[in-house]
């Protein structure tokens, strides 16, 4: 009788193959390859970074047919499965042993050859040195006239940056020095305005005082004037008037004792009043005056003086009162 086939389903089946292919490619011709390279290094490691990556993701494969081993039904199958599983592990772990046994393999190859390649160069330099030893002189000399050429370029460069510097350093002393001169212009000009505004401000003060001053000096004029005007106005009229209305003291004869009495209490009245009169007028005017002198010799202007009515013109009027009043 034969046995029973084992019926695995398609996704399995799929992935098996891509593990067996992926396997075969690199067992047949990945880590071989790697295995013969000899140089240069830069392909060495591209190669051995294509053989890490597939064994990765032929690890992510077996570990996918792992997870669909519960998926089948019949026990069968499942250990028909698990086997292959545990194969493709055995495999890949003799994989990656194969890979690093190819890279090491690989890198003992590229570090002969450059070796080698070493020992050529380093041969093929002995050779040139005993070839060129009897030219050596030469070549020595040379050097040395190219060294001191060098050199002397070098010196002539830095001499043109010194100088550079230099007039750098000139320049900005210039600018200090002019920075300085504007700075203490400013300043005196700031102490001459201080000045000017100081001299202002007491000018602006006496000018406030003068400004009083001359009010009180107009008032005090202004009375002056009235009491001038009423002593006129008193000398023309009131004292005129009286000699007009008393005119008739004259015509009485001369028994008359007690009229005569009251003509001449009314003249001592009017002379009495007149005298005072005159004598404010002479006070206000000796006020007025003393004021007026500290104010002109406080700001040196021209002195005036005014003056009051002269006492021998009032003396005048009085005594001419008196004469007109008694008869």
């Amino acid at each position: 009788m034969p046995p029973i086939p084992i019926t695995l389903d398609a996704e399995a089946l799929s992935l098996i193959e891509s593990i067996e292919r992926h396997r075969n490619d690199l067992s047949t011709f990945q880590i071989p390859r790697l295995k013969a390279c000899t140089g240069p290094l830069s392909t060495q490691q591209a190669w051995a970074s294509e053989v890490r990556e597939d064994i990765e993701g032929l690890a992510k494969q077996i570990e996918e047919l792992d997870v669909l081993v519960d998926d089948h039904r019949t026990e069968r199958a499942k250990r028909e499965l698990r086997r292959r599983v545990e194969v493709f592990r055995d495999s890949l772990v003799d994989l990656r042993k194969d890979s690093r046994a190819a890279l090491l393999a690989s890198k003992h190859a590229i570090d002969l050859q450059s070796r080698s390649q070493r020992e050529e160069l380093l041969r093929s330099h002995t050779i040139r040195e005993k070839s060129s030893s009897s030219s050596g002189e030469k070549v020595t000399e040379d050097a040395l006239m190219k060294a001191n050429h060098d050199v002397t370029d070098a010196l002539q460069r830095t001499i043109g940056l010194m100088q550079k510097e230099l007039e750098r350093s000139v320049l900005s002393s210039q600018l200090l020095e002019s920075s300085t001169a504007t700075l203490q212009s400013t300043s005196t000009m700031h102490d001459s305005l201080d000045l000017i505004i100081s001299t202002s401000k007491e000018l602006i003060t006496t000018l406030e005082k003068t400004d009083w001053l001359d009010r009180i000096l107009i008032i005090s004029g202004l009375v002056f004037f009235g009491l001038v005007v009423l002593f006129i106005l008193k000398q023309r009229i009131v004292d005129r008037g009286l000699r007009i209305a008393f005119f008739w003291t004259r015509l009485l004869p001369s028994s008359g004792s007690s009229t005569r009495a009251v003509v001449q209490k009314a003249a001592e009245v009017v002379t009495t009043a007149s005298t005072t009169t005159t004598t404010m007028s002479a006070v206000l005017a000796s006020s007025i005056s003393q004021l007026l002198e500290p104010s002109t010799d406080a700001f040196e202007t021209p002195s005036f003086t005014i003056s009051a009515t002269e006492p021998w013109t009032t003396g005048q009027h009085s005594s001419s009162a008196g004469s007109h009043v008694e008869l």
